[in-house]
């Protein structure tokens, strides 16, 4: 029986997408989304996979509001959110902690994984109490038991996150894709901004990971390694064409100066390799009242890869 599997393509999981490396004994059936994150609230409201491309934050919060999936540390997306934050190119807001007090747009929903790390960024590197902020999300949360926190109120209807930011009704948006010329990013040179985080104090943020139903972990013993493997060599694959100097897209580019920058693998798969990550994402979430505690970060992947890396 193939498992339904759905999964944006990108250089790390092609291999997989395109057959030519599969989970043995486990093949997969890969599902079609117009929008991505649809599929994760397919997933997390409906079990809609068996497995899924999940937004870590997401994935948290439907955890610890018993959505019955389970984790495999295969990380497919980084990347530095520096950039994320938006204001008015004419505006008068030019750092964070101007920003108090103020109305900020963030898209989509308050539990949204970019919009956690560019809070976490305008709190821990510009000085900003998040909470004196009132947030202002353009949707509503995958996790439909999830209550926000009382500074965070919807969008007016009919209304973008672009358009209110642009009539003052807004001092800020994050997460909101565009190329307005009108808007520009609050943190000068975000991209250097993102890179000299990391040199300094090793900030690598993750946004997706791989997200498998419960029933189908126990009714299909070995397929969390199997699955595990398979994504962990198409991703090797991916790192060496990166070595090789083969760059596609801004996301290829960014992948090949962190390999530059560290030596080191910039997709590193596995519990170990990326603990203090985790644990520094769940911190950031518990601050930003999107989870009530944090959890043991061995119980929020399946058994079968706590000791797997690739």
């Amino acid at each position: 029986m193939r498992c339904v599997t759905l999964t944006r393509a990108q250089g790390n999981n092609r291999a997989v997408i395109d057959g030519s490396v599969a989970p043995e004994g486990f093949p997969l059936e890969f599902a079609q989304e117009a929008v991505l994150v649809q599929g994760f609230r397919k997933m997390v409201r409906d079990l809609a996979y068996d497995v899924s491309e999940m937004a870590l934050t997401t994935y948290l919060c439907a955890r610890e509001h018993g959505v019955r999936f389970n984790a495999l540390p295969i990380f497919l997306v980084r990347g530095f959110h520096h950039g994320a934050i938006l204001v008015r190119g004419d505006g008068s807001i030019t750092e964070a902690g101007q920003l108090s007090g103020r109305r900020v747009g963030v898209n989509r929903g308050y539990t949204v994984t970019t919009g956690v790390w560019g809070r976490a960024i305008l709190g821990t590197e510009g000085g900003l109490d998040l909470d004196s902020v009132t947030w202002v999300r353009s949707g509503d949360e995958h996790v439909a038991g999830y209550r926000p926190p009382a500074n965070v109120v919807s969008a007016p209807a009919g209304r973008t996150l672009v358009d209110l930011l642009k009539a003052g009704e807004l001092d800020a948006v994050i997460g909101v894709d565009t190329d307005d010329p009108d808007l520009a990013p609050l943190i000068a040179d975000p991209v250097e901004a993102g890179f000299a985080a990391l040199r300094s104090r090793g900030l690598y943020p993750i946004n997706h990971l791989v997200v498998v139903k419960d029933d189908v972990l126990a009714e299909r013993p070995g397929i969390a390694a199997a699955v595990f493997e398979a994504f962990a060599e198409s991703k090797r694959r991916y790192v060496e064409r990166l070595r090789s100097g083969e760059v596609a897209d801004a996301t290829d580019r960014m992948y090949a100066r962190v390999l530059a920058e560290t030596g080191a693998d910039p997709l590193p798969y596995g519990l170990e390799p990326n603990r203090a990550v985790l644990e520094e994402l769940m911190g950031h979430a518990v601050r930003q009242r999107i989870l009530a505690a944090p959890a043991r970060i061995e119980d929020l992947f399946a058994p079968a890869t706590l000791k797997l890396a690739g």
